[in-house]
């Protein structure tokens, strides 16, 4: 299955309707055993924008895809002179109050593990194990001739010494860490191949558009759908389908499904509740009602 940008959906009026109430969310947590799934509005607060909020970036800005980054090299030199620009947010990002009170309610043993769909690492940094990054992570780089990976911190290096002159001007960070940049800056900037075969096309080890979640990846996330009496949904609006079967396969299992959303989701027909309230402010108030804050 390839994820496709995808904006917007037709909502189906069917869904419950959205509360502010931790009432149920505090019922179906305290109970234990709940799998967690988390999206971009969980780091909003910590300065990386969503895809598809209120101010998402997919209104302006469309990812560059699969197919365009392997196809050419010059799609691949526009992807690393933005990205490198880019990389600074990313690693200055700190986690929020959300992934510290999910950190906190994971050290309970309420939850039995964490899927997301972020690629940016703030939940292991904010102290949460068992976090299965279903769209790869930006601190990892692989080569997509030899397939060996390597850290991201090593390229950017790399990157630094082969441009040091590069010193763009950089417009708005966009979610995957691209930046917005003049085309005639893009020209003037070298790529380097991989360290280990020496001729490599390197690539973030994260999932493009138009670009398949490995299979072991999407069958290890069932098993854990499978395994869960509860499911979490956290700032996802459930757009493209690489979240959504998860909370489908959830709903033919007939377990509850809680999310927490800054407006609709594409899973609200399935859930039990939905809670329309920021998520830092929710979760902290979640850790503080179950004793773990």
């Amino acid at each position: 299955m390839r994820i496709r940008p995808t904006l917007t959906w037709t909502p189906t009026g069917n869904a419950v309707p959205a509360t502010t109430s931790l009432t149920e969310l505090t019922e179906v947590v305290e109970a234990g055993n709940v799998l967690v799934l988390t999206g971009a509005g969980l780091s909003t607060e910590s300065g990386i924008p969503d895809y598809r909020g209120e101010s998402g970036t997919l209104r302006r800005h469309t990812p560059m895809t699969y197919e365009q980054f392997v196809g050419s090299v010059d799609g691949r030199r526009r992807y690393w002179a933005r990205s490198h620009l880019g990389w600074r947010t990313i690693t200055g990002a700190a986690p929020n109050a959300g992934h510290r009170a999910l950190a906190a309610l994971q050290a309970t043993g309420r939850l039995t593990g964490i899927i997301t769909q972020n690629v940016d690492g703030l939940h292991q940094a904010a102290g949460a194990g068992e976090v299965t990054e279903l769209h790869g992570s930006l601190s990892r780089v692989i080569c997509l001739d030899c397939r060996a990976t390597s850290d991201r911190v090593e390229l950017e290096r790399r990157l630094r010494a082969a441009n040091p002159d590069f010193a763009a001007a950089a417009g708005r960070v966009n979610p995957d860490g691209d930046v917005e940049l003049a085309e005639h800056q893009v020209r003037r900037f070298r790529l380097v191949d991989c360290a280990v075969c020496g001729s490599g096309v390197l690539k973030p080890d994260v999932v493009f558009f138009g670009e398949g979640v490995p299979r072991d990846r999407v069958d290890h996330c069932y098993r854990l759908v499978d395994t869960a009496e509860a499911l979490l949904v956290l700032g996802s609006s459930l757009a493209v389908m690489s979240g959504l079967r998860f909370v489908r396969h959830a709903g033919k299992r007939g377990i509850p499904i809680v999310i927490v959303n800054r407006g609709e989701t594409r899973g609200d027909p399935l859930a039990a509740v939905r809670v329309d309230r920021p998520l830092g402010d929710a979760l902290t108030e979640l850790t503080t009602r179950l004793g773990c804050g």
